[in-house]
């Protein structure tokens, strides 16, 4: 038995909480897979199973093995049916980290569209916000918002979103708008995030400049902050991919337009040592077709 098929001995172990289990479901003696695992644990000179009387654990040097090879036989699989007769197929798992506002606000038909028309792939999209370790955790592909890139992933640019302060239609009605950036203490701010003290960085003419205050309103969806801005509730710094569609329709507007905000990049990552197959080539092309209008 090679490597390859040891750890997919070590993960049925795991995934059957038990040895009795992964022997059951293998049709293969108990004491052959015990074997197994202690031929693993002495190649790698490592505990991978806590197995003592009334326990059985396993220990963190066994769950960063079994996430890893979790992708390794992913990708052998991958290999076999990219070069068999299914090789046209994009039959398989796909598993996608995507930013929660981002996600729901701008890509969600982006991914219905695919999930319909790719019913063989079996689509896992998790919106969250949490920068997901794609080296451990078991995602394919994360997209990201971030001013910086991460030099230890593989990463290509979907696009570009600017954060900018925006107001209601009816707030700007019933308040003078501020002129300048000193004069936002006169309103109520709303801010993404948390704390009692909040702060917000501009690029002016004369290079950047901070702005600390106190907010009236915290959250940490964007989608509350839009809604809270529409009814009237304050100024808000919200992405763009957020506010257009409201700007579009004249309920908001920008408040102090020549004090800009730094754009951020909106990408696409996938692990360096990660071979990009059928699946996730074709939900990249998707996405950044979707995304050339950012």
């Amino acid at each position: 038995m090679g490597q390859i098929e040891d750890l997919r001995v070590f993960i049925d172990i795991v995934n059957g909480g038990g040895i009795a289990r992964a022997a059951g479901a293998m049709n293969i003696a108990k004491s052959a897979v015990s074997r197994r695992l202690k031929l693993m644990e002495d190649r790698y000179d490592v505990q991978l199973v806590d197995r003592r009387p009334g326990v059985w654990e396993v220990s963190a040097a066994g769950q960063e093995l079994y996430q890893r090879a979790l992708r390794v036989l992913t990708e052998a699989d991958e290999i076999e049916a990219d070069f068999t007769h299914a090789r046209q197929s994009l039959n398989g798992p796909l598993s996608v980290s995507i930013p929660r506002e981002f996600g729901l606000e701008f890509l969600q038909p982006v991914l219905l569209d695919f999930a319909t028309r790719h019913p063989e792939t079996q689509l896992t999209v998790d919106f969250d916000d949490r920068r997901v370790d794609l080296e451990r955790e078991n995602y394919d592909l994360a997209i990201r918002i971030a001013e910086e890139a991460d030099p230890n992933l593989t990463m290509k640019k979907l696009g570009e979103s600017q954060h900018r302060l925006y107001a209601s239609i009816a707030y700007a009605d019933e308040n003078v708008l501020p002129e300048t950036i000193e004069t936002l203490t006169d309103h109520s701010l709303l801010h993404y995030g948390s704390g009692r003290r909040a702060t917000w960085e501009f690029d002016t003419e004369t290079g950047k400049q901070t702005f600390e205050f106190q907010p009236t309103l915290n959250s940490n969806s964007g989608h509350f902050l839009l809604e809270a801005t529409r009814f009237g509730r304050g100024i808000a710094r919200l992405p763009d991919f957020i506010a257009s569609n409201a700007c579009a329709r004249g309920e908001l507007i920008v408040v102090l337009p020549n004090a800009r905000m730094s754009y951020w990049s909106i990408t696409i990552a996938y692990s360096k040592t990660r071979l990009l197959n059928r699946r996730m080539r074709a939900f990249i092309e998707e996405v950044t077709e979707a995304c050339l209008i950012l």
